[in-house]
């Protein structure tokens, strides 16, 4: 069982700080109903009660559901009930006020939220019920600092007249989670754009695909991409994991290239992302890196894909 993984989320104030406040501007006390989807160790759920909530249905299939028993205990919630299944093998009726899930990854969609709410919704929330977050927005700019690339790029330096080619390869069609600083971003973090919007309240897919451009103003070598989302949990209240934002447990996402790009002023970058998640095929991540000169003329093409660089 991943208890460090656990106290991570516990320490991370500004997510808890962000959850409470959402909570208890929905909550009305003796009344609002909650489901506390993948609950962990039922912080947001004991929250949740803490607030007033008339009851709190807490989900969670992973061995940690055995901690968050006793903590309920410990802190006799009676008005908090452990199911120790997925929400979406939970068959029984259930009508709530408010869902609430934080079921979030360092690339948002990795932990299927989409889906899991998805089914939330329309089996369990009563008409004009709220669900906790509503919505996603997903950023990507281009990354100018070499320390990443130059990390990854270790299989070019085993010298003895090796050729490690193919791990190299295999290198650059992963994605990686690092902590990146503003000045690793193009421009200081400011050229970063918007590559995904998702509402959490309506349909939507688990299949996204977005794209993003940039011309430069002026020179500049591109190492790769990073990706970072920010949240609405509820309308006004909600946090971002990008660089220029109070530090999460969460982290920026590092998208590599083939190789660095080297282009002038108004030469034009861009980059196609796409991704797929599911519980029983993971999350699978594409991009493709694309550098045309200023009258559109393509120079490079770079394709990545984690299928590529994944091994089991």
């Amino acid at each position: 069982m991943r208890i460090e993984y656990h106290r991570t989320l516990i320490a991370d104030q500004v997510r808890n700080e962000a959850f409470f406040a959402a909570l208890k501007a929905v909550i009305v006390p003796g009344k609002t109903v909650v489901a506390d989807i993948g609950a962990g160790t039922g912080l947001l759920g004991l929250m949740a009660s803490k607030l007033g909530a008339k009851d709190v249905f807490l989900f969670e299939t992973a061995e940690v559901a055995g901690v968050a028993a006793s903590v309920l205990k410990a802190n006799k919630a009676k008005r908090c009930h452990l199911i120790p299944c997925h929400s979406t093998e939970f068959q029984d009726k259930l009508a709530v006020d408010i869902i609430v899930s934080e079921t979030l990854g360092n690339y948002a969609l990795e932990e299927n939220i989409i889906a899991t709410l998805a089914d939330a919704r329309q089996r369990f929330l009563k008409p004009g019920g709220k669900v906790i977050p509503d919505g996603i927005i997903q950023y990507v700019a281009p990354v100018v600092t070499a320390r990443i690339d130059t990390e990854l790029r270790a299989w070019e330096r085993v010298g003895h007249g090796l050729d490690l080619a193919v791990a190299q390869t295999m290198s650059l069609n992963n994605a990686y989670v690092r902590a990146l600083q503003p000045a690793d971003v193009l421009d200081g973090c400011r050229s970063a754009m918007v590559w995904d919007e998702i509402d959490l309240t309506s349909e939507t897919r688990s299949k996204r695909r977005g794209e993003a451009e940039w011309r430069l103003p002026r020179a500049a070598k591109i190492y790769g991409f990073a990706t970072w989302w920010k949240v609405e949990l509820v309308p006004g209240i909600g946090f971002s994991t990008g660089p220029l934002s109070p530090r999460t447990h969460w982290e920026q996402l590092y998208f590599p290239i083939a190789a660095p790009i080297d282009a002038d002023a108004s030469d034009v970058i861009s980059i196609d992302l796409r991704s797929s998640s599911s519980e029983d095929a993971g999350t699978r991540l594409a991009w493709t890196a694309v550098h045309k000169g200023a009258k559109g003329k393509v120079l490079v093409r770079h394709a990545h894909d984690l299928d590529k660089g994944y091994l089991p």
